[in-house]
């Protein structure tokens, strides 16, 4: 059984201690842009978290950084192309491609 990457961090936002679940990745990514725009992470979390209107704060996060990363503001994070082919599977992202669209090639 493959471990979860999920991580519990405690965050402090508009003076209450609150906790969201977020991959290495959304996190990391999330410092950055917090570093980028020179504020604490906590203070892009209180944004979101009074912006959001469904959904729990975990997922806004995610969502948050998908965007910023889809924008081209920051590099997105790549995991080897295996982690997502399935057990066992040894194609190359060569053959991947090809499979998918032949004509590309």
């Amino acid at each position: 059984m493959m471990k979860s990457s999920i991580v519990k961090r405690s965050i402090v936002i508009d003076g209450h201690k609150t906790s969201v679940s977020l991959e290495d990745a959304f996190w990391t990514v999330l410092k950055d842009i917090a570093h980028a725009e020179c504020v604490a992470v906590s203070k892009i979390v209180a944004d979101i978290d009074k912006k959001r209107k469904l959904g729990n704060l975990s997922s806004a996060l995610r969502l948050f950084v998908l965007d910023r990363t889809r924008a081209g503001g920051l590099p997105i994070p790549r995991a080897p192309l295996r982690a997502f082919a399935g057990e066992g599977s040894q194609k190359s992202s060569a053959q991947t491609v090809s499979s998918l669209a032949p004509d590309a090639m």
